[in-house]
């Protein structure tokens, strides 16, 4: 097994397990979209803000 392969079980393993957590909780399932939508947005802010920044160019 790869690395990048090991990282993407792990992943998945990671969300069955924090789905699993949440719903022992007592959150339901639009609140569980919720928070998953939450997490796309904080990443999708963290890659726009790195393609904004200028990058440095070697002469």
């Amino acid at each position: 097994m790869t690395d990048r392969e090991a990282k993407a079980r792990a992943v998945k393993i990671l969300a069955k397990s924090i789905y699993r957590d949440l719903e022992a909780q007592g959150f339901d399932e639009k609140q569980i979209v919720s928070l998953a939508t939450e997490l796309i947005s904080e990443v999708t802010h963290k890659i726009s803000r790195a393609s904004d920044k200028p990058t440095q160019q070697v002469a």
